[in-house]
């Protein structure tokens, strides 16, 4: 049977914009709460949050903002983002995700690249001085009219702006938007060249959300806790759109992620479900204090990002309650879920699998040399088609091209594996795979061998330079808390009789941490360039 499918199609697309949906949610439930900030203590209803998204959407139209038009965000997790995504939906105007870890060229490129006109941002955060940045940047972006820092007295300039419109202008604007109009612009973080802006519509976004949150029987009842970067799809897609088409709360733990401060908010805001990378997992789970919170509230949640480790998923149903918990993959360029576990499924899918085909998304797995579809149980490229494929790149119609083909289908440029059953397992990025001495080597079948050794906590495996076999493999191991540095004849005494030789790292690298893209991505490319130094590989 040939490795493609197609996810379930009896519940229907929706065929309506953000503000439309939001405006449903609000009329059916106004005084349910909505939004919580923890670390302001502040609180909404959905009538109260959306009567602030009106001020601020009329005091976008105020200082001159107009369907089309880009506004950029630039700030980490917190209340007015949420807002700001809401408001610039509600009027047309094309909201840019800038990466709370940009320095100025990746700001200054991200904004002239798109054309942003007005850029709302945190005064800074952490080590970052944004305001230093947009102020060393701005004069080399000539399309940015205006900077409004969100958490100085900016942001009552823009609600008081708004509170002088009429108030009917923001239906107007919203009478002349459609579901496939542009909204969102997200960077990508490429590892070579300039990072490519994927444009995503309402109708990529919104029926996004609400799917993978139906997925995981999402109800009013529900209360997710959101530590995940709402700069990224996952936080303000599967998140905050998740969220409002099915009425839940949206619970903020903090500006960025801290395992004590997520586990906290879980427990007092008694969430039913959280959202995380494995390395946000791995980093509650392995909290000392874990056990003493109370997560009994826990039903579902999802895991993705990332290649999702069983044993952290284990854990996650085991001793973190959610039974329900789901994996999903996807990417940025596809709104971005199109594979999905389902809270029916039985453990061995929802630990083993990054799910089936999402409703109303087809997927197929294709020989990268050919295109030809494989066989199910043949590896191959991961191609998906339907609603959640991007608009495009902004203003690039030839990488457009170069990643969706001209019947439609997106190439993910990963590495797959579709089951008998239809569910798929991801092996690798095509760039990732290693290839020693002819031998193709996955790296994440490797690495799951390894998380069963005691004294792993997290493991991830490369390859570098080799004179005679073309590549060898490497793995960087973070050992668990008290235990000792594992070095290659440790690894290897584990491995042996249980792996092919060819499998077994050449070398290891014992590490504190890996290197990560801000949404806890691994970074490889700098991993194999740093092994390749410290091993005096050419």
């Amino acid at each position: 049977m040939e490795s493609y499918a197609r996810g379930e199609t009896d519940v229907p697309l929706l065929d309506e914009t953000i503000g439309a949906r939001l405006e449903r949610t609000v009329a059916a439930q106004p005084d349910e709460e909505a939004l919580v900030e923890v670390a302001s203590g502040r609180r909404w209803t959905w009538r109260e949050l959306n009567h602030e998204i009106d001020l601020i959407a009329r005091g976008l139209i105020a200082f001159g903002i107009e369907t089309g038009d880009r506004v950029g965000i630039w700030a980490p997790n917190c209340a007015e983002w949420t807002i700001v995504q809401f408001a610039t939906a509600k009027i047309g105007a094309i909201l840019v995700n800038v990466n709370p870890a940009y320095r100025t060229h990746e700001l200054a490129y991200a904004l002239n690249h798109s054309g942003v006109r007005m850029l709302l941002a945190a005064s800074s955060f952490k080590t970052s001085d944004y305001r230093a940045m947009v102020e060393e940047t701005a004069s080399a972006c000539p399309a940015l009219e205006r900077t409004i820092y969100i958490d100085t007295d900016d942001w009552a300039g823009l609600v008081t702006a708004g509170q002088e419109m009429a108030a009917d202008v923001v239906d107007r604007h919203a009478h002349e938007l459609g579901p496939d109009d542009p909204i969102n612009i997200q960077y990508t973080s490429g590892t070579t060249g300039y990072p490519k802006g994927a444009t995503l519509s309402h109708r990529n976004i919104l029926n996004n959300g609400y799917f993978v949150t139906e997925l995981i029987g999402f109800t009013a009842e529900d209360r997710l806790c959101i530590p995940v970067p709402f700069y990224h799809c996952f936080g303000m897609v599967m998140g905050n759109l998740g969220c409002i088409t099915h009425g839940a709360t949206m619970v903020i733990p903090a500006p960025g992620f801290d395992p004590a401060i997520t586990l906290q908010a879980i427990q007092d805001e008694r969430c039913t479900g959280v959202y995380g990378v494995p390395t946000m997992f791995i980093a509650m789970q392995t909290h000392p204090d874990f056990a003493s919170y109370d997560l009994s509230s826990l039903r579902t949640g999802i895991m993705a990002g990332a290649v999702c480790p069983v044993e952290v998923m284990k854990r996650c149903v085991n001793e973190m309650h959610m039974s329900e918990v789901s994996i999903a993959y996807g990417m940025t360029e596809t709104s971005p879920v199109s594979c999905q576990t389902r809270s029916d499924d039985d453990l061995e899918r929802r630990t083993a699998t990054i799910g089936r085909a999402a409703p109303h998304v087809e997927i197929k797995i294709v020989d990268p040399a050919t295109g030809e579809t494989v066989q199910r149980g043949e590896p191959g490229e991961f191609c998906t088609r339907g609603y959640s494929v991007m608009l495009g790149y902004w203003e690039d119609p030839e990488k457009t091209a170069e990643a969706v083909d001209a019947d439609g289908w997106m190439h993910t440029g990963d590495l797959a594996v579709m089951r008998e059953d239809g569910y798929c397992n991801i092996v690798g990025r095509i760039k990732d795979m290693v290839i020693r001495g002819g031998e193709n080597i996955y790296p994440r079948e490797i690495e799951e061998f390894l998380y069963a050794h005691p004294d792993v906590e997290d493991v991830q495996v490369i390859g570098v330079p080799d004179e005679k076999y073309g590549e060898e493999l490497c793995a960087w191991i973070k050992v668990r808390a008290g235990a000792d540095p594992l070095d290659a004849d440790a690894v290897r005494a584990f491995a042996s009789g249980k792996l092919a030789h060819y499998k077994i790292p050449r070398y290891v690298m014992t590490v504190e941490e890996f290197p990560m893209t801000v949404t806890g991505k691994i970074r490889k490319v700098q991993m194999r360039e740093e092994s390749a130094k410290v091993l005096g590989l050419a």
